[in-house]
């Protein structure tokens, strides 16, 4: 990816070492490689080891900010941009820590924009998610006006609240200290680069398959959603970074995914397993593991495309790489 409007620029990232931040910063580092005008780095992580452990040699060329986001100090810190990755993405931690949830969204984010508006930064992303417009029970296309729905009395809320009232804060930053602020509205992604022991739903099929172990569903599998790659996401998140409209936001998936999770399985076992493993329903009769409710998210991608954006991976790729990821770690 050209990534040369961003030579000689500081990038800060947060969430470095998640699935999403450490693939932006290997984009990076790649162009970096052949440029003889590099991109400087700002990792924002809780833990240098793993960074270490991650980006091994390269890590040299990073510069760490390590702690938590809700804590760590950006005084004397100087980035011309600002992508902001950190965030709890465990559906079992929005049941089981809720508060923590809220907290590391909404403190972390309102830290990051005050140092953004106090550096005057060239843009601010902030990377949200599709469950921001809440439940849906048909197929129909969701834009960005789309309104949305969100029970707040339900405890799993207090992921997509959180993110939703980021999303507002970055507007009023926007509006009040003229932080050049656009959100990205990510869908489930995956690929290269998910840990083994990841626990969402995509990666227990894939485990499924490296070990021969039939799939079994703890719901119907009904919710239907679109999915996006890693290397998809990373080039929408540049894609914004240099083109996006300050105070808009942009949907981000792969429209030609759109599925539902049973039939994701379905494909998984035949096309992916070779038929060797099956899938089986075996409900569960609470939803302690945090399970989004049953919904249809379509969403509609023109707005980014009219950017120059477009995803090149479908579903059965993205598992092919995500499995060979997994392998090799």
């Amino acid at each position: 990816m050209d990534l040369s409007s961003f030579s000689d620029k500081t990038i800060l990232i947060t969430g470095a070492t998640g699935l999403i931040g450490r693939a932006l910063v290997r984009e990076i580092l790649a162009f970096n490689r052949v440029s003889p005008s590099p991109i400087h780095i700002i990792a924002c992580v809780r833990s240098r080891k793993k960074a270490l452990r991650l980006f091994g040699e390269d890590a040299e060329q990073l510069t760490l900010l390590v702690g938590d986001i809700r804590e760590v100090s950006f005084s004397g810190v100087r980035a011309d941009y600002m992508i902001h990755a950190a965030a709890q993405t465990s559906s079992r931690a929005f049941i089981t820590d809720p508060v923590g949830t809220i907290s590391t969204s909404i403190q972390g984010t309102e830290r990051l924009l005050q140092a953004a508006a106090e550096q005057k930064v060239s843009r601010f992303l902030y990377l949200s998610t599709m469950e921001v417009y809440g439940i849906f029970r048909s197929d129909e296309k969701v834009d960005e006006s789309h309104p949305s729905y969100l029970d707040t009395m339900s405890v799993r809320s207090s992921y997509p609240e959180s993110k939703r009232l980021c999303e507002t804060l970055c507007t009023s930053y926007c509006s009040e200290f003229q932080v050049p602020v656009s959100v990205l509205r990510l869908t489930q992604t995956f690929g290269t680069g998910v840990d083994y022991d990841d626990g969402r739903v995509f990666a227990e099929f894939a485990r499924c398959v490296i070990e021969g172990r039939d799939i079994v569903l703890k719901t119907k599998g009904e919710t239907c959603r679109s999915y996006l790659d890693v290397d998809d996401a990373v080039s929408a998140i540049f894609t914004v970074l240099m083109k996006g409209g300050t105070g808009e936001a942009y949907n981000a998936a792969n429209e030609e995914t759109y599925c539902s999770i049973y039939e994701m399985a379905q494909m998984v076992a035949e096309e992916i397993g070779g038929g060797r493993i099956r899938v089986r329903i075996e409900e569960l009769e609470d939803n302690k593991e945090g399970y989004a409710p049953t919904l249809h998210m379509n969403l509609d991608t023109t707005k980014l495309k009219r950017l120059g954006w477009k995803p090149k991976t479908g579903l059965p790729e993205m598992y092919r790489k995500m499995i060979a990821s997994m392998k090799e770690s």
